[in-house]
């Protein structure tokens, strides 16, 4: 029997054997890839920092300090964080702010579930109905204010022009403090459901349809699946879904500006708002800011809260199964 040779294997050569011209080869073309690296991030790095980080930070020190952006500052320390505590227009910034994230989040989230329900049907013409629904979110608020001070102006609009013709007397609406903040949050509600909507309905394509079929079979009717089936199932993208709109009604801002610029009488004063008067009409740049970072621990509060909770569901989960 022959023998065939054997295929002769040479050992990788050391670091000390490669030719130190490969080596400086391979650093100039390692820093030449992370040269072009950041050549790519570099711009969006600077307007992160530029419009981010350092933002926070120079907000934060303008806390501290009595300033009006114009003369020079001087440090004050907690001195705009006591005047707060203090401060009863901020306390009625903070009772309406609440007032308004009570009433919207809980009705954005149930009108979208609603309606998400509603819509996950195959039925005709069911793209042109989750079009409309989701036109009003598209809209900016800036529009969005514009239009309804039209429609409830309380003299030309055309809400009390239909309340004549009902025989119902005309109302105030944005210039009633006991209505203005109401019609604010279902004006919110109009255009803020739509996003609801389309994430509910994103959720509702991935419930396991054979569980939903084995409820039906062991005789469970429409409410019985939604409660056992449909609703454990969309729990995480309800949680979401309740942080982002907490954070939403938190920072709503633009339609109030449109709208009603705070009035009448403070009643739709919110707590953004209350930082831009301060800022920006009254010149105390430093309390204002003290003002926005009490919103800024409040969102820290609540997404905290809300990531709490929702660990304790997925070990109560595990722990189940």
């Amino acid at each position: 029997m022959s023998t065939l040779p054997r295929a002769l294997t040479l050992p990788p050569p050391t670091a000390a054997e490669v030719p130190a011209a490969a080596r400086r080869a391979a650093r100039r073309r390692a820093r030449r890839e992370r040269a072009t690296a950041w050549a790519f991030i570099g711009p969006s790095v600077v307007v992160i920092l530029g419009l981010s980080v350092v933002p926070v930070v120079w907000s934060l020190l303008l806390s501290f300090r009595a300033d009006d952006l114009v003369t020079p500052s001087r440090w004050v320390g907690l001195d705009n964080y006591r005047a707060l505590a203090q401060d009863p227009g901020f306390r009625t910034a903070v009772g309406n702010t609440l007032l308004y994230t009570a009433l919207y989040v809980p009705l954005s989230l149930v009108g979208g579930l609603a309606l998400a329900l509603a819509l996950n049907r195959r039925i005709r013409f069911i793209g042109l109905y989750r079009t409309l629904v989701f036109i009003p979110f598209v809209v900016s608020a800036t529009a969005q204010g514009v239009l309804f001070s039209f429609i409830l102006d309380p003299e030309f609009g055309v809400a009390n022009a239909l309340l004549h013709h009902l025989g119902i007397s005309s109302q105030g609406f944005l210039t009633d403090p006991g209505q203005a903040l109401y019609l604010l949050v279902l004006i919110s509600l109009w255009s803020g459901v739509g996003f609801c909507v389309v994430v509910y309905l994103a959720a509702l394509q991935d419930v396991p349809p054979e569980l939903v079929e084995s409820a039906r079979l062991d005789g469970a009717n429409r409410r019985q699946v939604l409660r056992h089936v449909t609703l454990p199932a969309l729990t995480p993208v309800t949680v979401f879904l309740l942080l982002w709109e907490c954070i939403t009604a938190l920072q709503v801002f633009d339609l109030i500006y449109v709208t009603t610029k705070g009035g009448p009488l403070g009643s739709t004063t919110v707590v953004v708002y209350f930082v831009w008067q301060q800022a920006f009409q009254m010149f105390t740049a430093g309390y204002g800011a003290a003002a926005a970072y009490v919103l800024a621990v409040a969102l820290l509060v609540a997404g905290g809260a809300l990531r709490i909770v929702r660990r304790r569901q997925v070990r109560t989960e595990g722990a189940a199964r």
